[in-house]
C-alpha cells in the first residue's frame, strides 16, 4: 500500500512510528470504518524513560480516539521484534504475540491472523490492557540495551501443566 491508498481487507496493521499514527488514522478517516486496526507501536520517549501519553492512557487508546466509532483497535506485535515475528519460532516453540482490545470478535480475527503466521497469540484482555503491553515494550527495550545487548529474543509464556 502507498500513501493515499484506502486500506484493502478487514485488518489493517498501522505500521507508522507513534508520533504520526493518529495523524495516519484521521487522515484515512471513513476508510477505517468497520474495519480492525492493528497498533504495533510503542509511545516511549526518545529516551526510553517513560511515555508519550497520558499516564492513565496508552498508544492503542490514544489511537482509538482518533478512528472512527466503528473501527476496533487492537494491540499486537508490540511486544516481538520484526525479525523475530519473520523467524516465526524460537527453539522449535512458536513466538508468542500479546494482544489487548475491547471486541471480542476483532481479537479473535486477530488472533487467527497471528496463528495463520506461525505465532502464538495471547489474550490479555481489553484495550486498558495496552499500557501493560507497551510497558512490555519498554521492558524489551531495556533488555536490549543494558542486559542482552541485542534484540535476537522475545518473551513467551511458559505453560507448566
Amino acid at each position: 500500500m502507498t500513501a493515499g491508498d484506502v486500506p484493502a481487507g478487514d485488518i489493517v496493521i498501522l505500521a507508522a512510528p507513534y508520533a504520526g499514527a493518529a495523524a495516519v488514522v484521521k487522515e484515512y478517516g471513513d476508510a477505517l470504518r468497520g474495519k480492525i486496526i492493528v497498533d504495533i507501536t510503542n509511545p516511549v520517549t526518545p529516551d526510553l524513560r517513560g511515555f508519550v501519553v497520558p499516564d492513565d492512557s496508552s498508544g492503542a487508546q490514544e489511537i482509538a480516539k482518533a478512528a472512527p466509532g466503528d473501527a476496533h483497535v487492537v494491540k499486537a506485535f508490540n511486544t516481538v521484534f520484526s525479525h523475530v515475528v519473520a523467524a516465526g519460532s524460537a527453539e522449535g516453540r512458536p513466538v508468542d504475540v500479546f494482544l489487548a482490545g475491547d471486541d471480542a470478535p476483532a481479537k479473535a480475527r486477530v488472533s487467527a491472523f497471528v496463528e495463520s503466521l506461525g505465532l502464538r497469540p495471547w489474550d490479555t484482555g481489553d484495550l486498558f490492557m495496552a499500557r501493560t503491553l507497551e510497558n512490555v515494550g519498554l521492558l524489551e527495550l531495556g533488555l536490549m540495551n543494558h542486559s542482552v545487548k541485542h534484540a535476537d529474543f522475545s518473551l513467551n509464556v511458559t505453560l507448566l501443566r
